[in-house]
């Protein structure tokens, strides 16, 4: 199965000879003029005298919708010692004023729009560069418009206040203080040791608290100035545009843009290629155990060539055949290790680096990094087997032809990322058929030697290596241990790999094809409804939305409604059901024996149902089906699943208090049912005691016997579909008519303690959370359900008004309705605010006084159509995707109102108004009656409330 991306070959993004054929200077140039590969020539470039750079491409998947992305040549690495942060900080400027849009208004003009704040309005700062995004729901002239003008502003028109920067630093410091967690104080510390002299590892976005509250209006503006120039500009344009129209409108947007000096941007390292015999041991009670081994080299300075890809290639191929082989023994009934990888990349420009990285559960760190040193030394020892190259080749084949298939339909967003690509790493995008002619010309030089060769002119040797262990506890005997081990491995007879052998798939004749009793279309949206005699049921919609893609759903009846109260975790192993193979196949097994094929092998759990997914093709999709068949009627419950369980409970539950967030997920439901403990954390010795065993008995009989619906979407013959699922899941022996009701299940509560209650974390001392939850009602009311859709909308906007904007005290407020559709009665509805420990009381307050706000009058006009064109756009573009009509198929035939309700959400949205909302947070929302949960670190006190606080 697809198990590995080949990135590094490919780039299957498109990338356009020039429609206009512009004389660019030496420096900078496209890639594509210094390159012997073919780009897409659907892309057009071009080139303003200011230079500034841009890409446009006419692209209609989704249909009627836009992409803008901006991209700045600017990020942390151009920042000096006492501006460290400031690219970030312009970042968030951005959306606080320009000469043309006053500050605060930007988020609220889009939203008008129908840009929702963070899903279609976004940006994000790296090392080098910064990223603005737009995505637009509609391909108007006005619209497209006024994001260029937004584009235009943000380039070089930002006003940069200083009254905007006061109230936006609360902001910045609440991102960088939620940013401080136990993985990001690992990943800093791992890349100051592993390139201890180099810019970038002190070079982080977030910057220091010292600089950014000395970040002044007129500091800002220097940066700003000295980054913010044309040269340092690619806009990109993706969508169901007229380019001409396109360009033209660039040009009159940018063509005024004064050009300025483009200062070089820093180099990222030194990284001493000379660097060696260094080891840290670093501990946190958060961190799993790991040992990483690397040297660092010289950067290979490649340029994107025919020649040079296939190099990639080669080298792809081994890394991945080794990583195979460490997956192999990970994936083992006594892994000598949880996980280990093995590969070469570059540090930016200015190094290479090439790692073993080796996972243990804790205390078998010396085991598993024996056992993965002993695989690196086989494969730079032995090389490679002919089968091993051929399943790398396989996967690497099906991907590419996977995308020259569906090349005519790629997505915006994957267009506008290989256009990004060619900005950021000078990868020449060229079309997917190009890609594919190219690798079946050089097929034939795949060869295990060549593989070899490949990979050893770019891996450095690990001799005399930097040594970094992480973990809750040092390793006995530390640094001179750790050498020692390494020492040992590395010394140690690497005998050859033994040739393995591949069976045949056992999983292809389920008896006699069932018999259709019932074929119906669907009036409205086209769906055929099929149902077999053994009871199955078949939804099938066929769209041209994505050539040659198939999406695949299946819900068995089952799921979280087995667990009980006296046993509350009987399907909790259910997800893992997949890494327990299959009776005749393990998973690792199965890995070879469908290598080349677009398949996916999975488990989850909903309310009532188990569900499997997939993303497959035409051609796959008879053996996609035989996968989930076989998934479902013989099941592997092989040991090697149980223990992957297992090793992913054990580092759950080490980091359950390390952050706010996982804290408070540890205990929330818990707190809200009353220690039910069918929705409770239960103690961690109940979860070690869970066997596969176990899990059989549970689930076993609603595997063999509950409800199937199955939905197929896309590409599709819908007959073939409908014969292929005939002679797979139709031929099973009879399965339940009906999904059950669960009605004997005791119903789901909301406690009626609504006192303040206090969890606490191991995270740093200044980060609390505050959750507000009410009780509210299940989704049988499809009204009251858009109705409270609405009011969390609008609460999100107010939110982000009060706490956001005018306070400054959270990044990222927000708040949600859920509705159970099988908890009969039983609703939630959340406030949520991360913040600094000191402002809990002030932020409560706050969210107070939003509340009160929607319970005492309607919201304006305004705020409401900013809640809810963002909504109205959302529909009118939910069926332009597979996902879109895959949420109405999967289970038309059992919930046929989800049909009904989607056809009515338009109109029923169009019909509500300010005053329903007020409603519906006066039924729901009283202020005094909702549920506060503090998350606060551990000795920390609790913050005295007013009495106005307490409920």
């Amino acid at each position: 199965m697809r198990g590995y991306l080949f990135a590094l070959l490919v780039v299957l993004a498109p990338s356009p000879l020039t429609a206009r054929q512009i004389p660019y200077p030496e420096d900078p140039r496209w890639a594509f003029e210094k390159s012997d590969i073919p780009v897409d020539p659907d892309f057009r470039f071009g080139k303003l005298e200011n230079g500034m750079r841009y890409i446009i491409r006419h692209n209609a998947t989704p249909e009627g919708t836009v992409v803008v992305r901006m991209n700045v040549a600017a990020g942390s690495l151009d920042e000096s010692d006492s501006e460290q942060g400031y690219a970030h900080f312009i970042e968030h400027m951005a959306f606080n004023g320009s000469q043309r849009i006053p500050e605060g208004e930007m988020v609220k003009l889009l939203e008008r729009n129908g840009l929702a704040f963070g899903a279609d309005t976004n940006a994000s700062t790296g090392f080098d560069q910064t990223l603005y995004k737009l995505n637009l729901p509609r391909n108007d002239p006005s619209l497209l418009d006024t994001a260029l003008m937004l584009m235009r502003e943000t380039a070089s028109n930002l006003t940069i206040s200083q009254g905007a920067v006061e109230r936006e630093r609360g902001v910045v410091l609440s991102e960088m203080r939620d940013r401080n967690t136990w993985a990001f104080r690992n990943a800093v510390d791992s890349t100051r040791f592993f390139y201890p002299q180099a810019r970038y590892g002190h070079r982080f976005a977030i910057g220091t608290a010292q600089t950014l509250n000395a970040a002044t209006s007129a500091s800002l503006r220097a940066f700003y100035a000295r980054e913010y120039v044309p040269a340092h500009v690619t806009l990109v344009i993706v969508g169901d545009i007229d380019v001409d129209a396109a360009e033209a409108d660039i040009v009159r947007h940018f063509n005024d843009w004064a050009p300025g000096p483009a200062e070089e941007q820093p180099d990222a390292g030194p990284v001493d290629h000379k660097d060696r015999n260094r080891t840290e041991i670093y501990i946190d009670p958060a961190l799993s155990e790991r040992v990483t081994v690397q040297r660092n080299g010289r950067y290979l300075d490649e340029p994107d060539s025919v020649a040079q890809r296939q190099e990639n290639l080669l080298r792809s191929i081994g890394y991945a055949i080794v990583n195979r082989r460490l997956q192999r023994l990970a994936r083992s009934a006594q892994p000598p290790f949880r996980g280990a990888g093995f590969g070469t990349g570059d540090v930016f420009e200015t190094g290479r680096s090439t790692r073993l990285i080796v996972d243990t559960v804790d205390g078998k760190w010396k085991a598993g990094l024996e056992a993965a040193t002993h695989e690196y030394r086989r494969a730079l020892a032995h090389g490679f087997q002919p089968g091993e190259v051929t399943e790398q080749l396989a996967e690497l084949r099906a991907s590419i032809t996977d995308s020259a298939n569906s090349a005519q339909t790629r997505s915006n967003a994957t267009l506008a990322a290989s256009a990004l690509a060619l900005v950021d790493d000078e990868l020449v995008p060229s079309t997917p058929e190009s890609v594919l002619q190219r690798l079946e010309g050089f097929a034939p030089q795949i060869t295990p030697e060549a593989v070899l060769a490949a990979m050893k002119q770019e891996a450095l040797p690990l001799r005399k290596p930097l040594i970094r262990f992480q973990g809750r506890t040092p390793p006995t005997g530390g640094d001179e241990e750790l050498r020692l081990s390494w020492r040992k491995a590395m010394r140690e007879k690497a005998a050859k790999e033994a040739t393995g052998s591949t069976s045949r798939f056992a999983y292809t004749d389920f008896g006699p094809p069932g018999a259709v009793v019932s074929d119906t279309r669907d009036a409205e949206l086209g769906i055929r409804e099929v149902r077999f005699a053994n009871g199955v049921m078949l939804n099938v919609k066929h769209t041209d939305i994505e050539k040659e893609k198939v999406s695949v759903t299946l819900a068995v009846d089952g799921g979280d409604m087995l667990d009980t109260k006296g046993d509350p975790l009987a399907s909790e192993m259910a997800s893992y059901l997949d890494e327990g193979g299959l009776g005749k196949h393990s998973l690792d097994d199965l890995d070879s024996i469908l290598a080349g094929h677009t398949l996916a092998l999975n488990l989850s759990r909903g309310e009532a149902t188990f569900n499997s997914g997939a993303r497959t093709t035409p051609g796959d999709l008879e053996l996609q089906l035989d996968l989930m068949t076989a998934l479902i009627s013989d099941p592997g419950y092989r040991p090697e699943g149980e223990v992957q369980y297992r090793q992913s409970l054990n580092n759950y539950f080490a980091q359950l208090r390390s952050t706010p967030d996982s804290a408070l997920q540890a205990d929330l439901a818990k707190i809200i049912s009353d220690n039910d403990p069918r929705f409770s954390l239960q103690p961690v010795q109940d979860y070690r005691h869970l066997t596969f065993a176990k899990l059989r008995e549970d689930i076993g009989g609603r595997l063999s016997h509950g409800a199937i619906e199955v939905g197929v979407v896309g590409d599709v013959d819908e007959d073939r579909a409908i014969a292929l699922v005939a002679k797979t899941l139709g031929a099973l022996p009879p399965r339940e008519p009906a999904f059950r009701s669960y009605g004997d299940q005791p119903p789901r509560t909301f406690t009626d303690d609504r006192s303040t209650r206090v969890i606490r974390h191991t995270g740093a001392a200044d980060q609390a959370l505050i959750r507000i939850v009410w009780p509210t009602r299940d989704d049988s009311d499809p009204v009251a359900t858009l109705t409270l859709e609405m009011l969390e909308r609008i609460m999100r906007v107010e939110l982000t008004d009060e706490l956001r904007e005018a306070l400054g005290k959270t990044y990222s407020p927000s708040a949600s309705s859920s509705l159970s559709r099988h908890w009969k009665g039983y609703g939630v509805f959340s406030v949520n605010a991360s913040v600094d420990v000191a402002e809990v009381t002030a932020t409560r307050e706050a969210i107070r006084k939003v509340v009160i706000g929607l319970n005492t009058e309607p919201v304006s006009d305004d705020i409401f159509r900013r809640a809810r064109q963002p909504l109205l756009e959302a529909l009118q573009n939910a069926l332009k995707s597979n996902n879109g009509w895959l949420s109405l198929t999967a289970r038309a035939q059992t919930e046929p109102d989800k049909i009904d309700r989607f056809e009515k959400a338009q109109e029923r949205l169009l019909a509500l108004t300010p005053v329903d909302v007020e409603v519906m947070a006066r039924r729901y929302l009283v202020p005094d009656k909702g549920l506060t949960v503090l998350v606060l670190p551990e000795a920390v006190p609790v913050p005295e409330m007013p009495k106005e606080l307490q409920p």
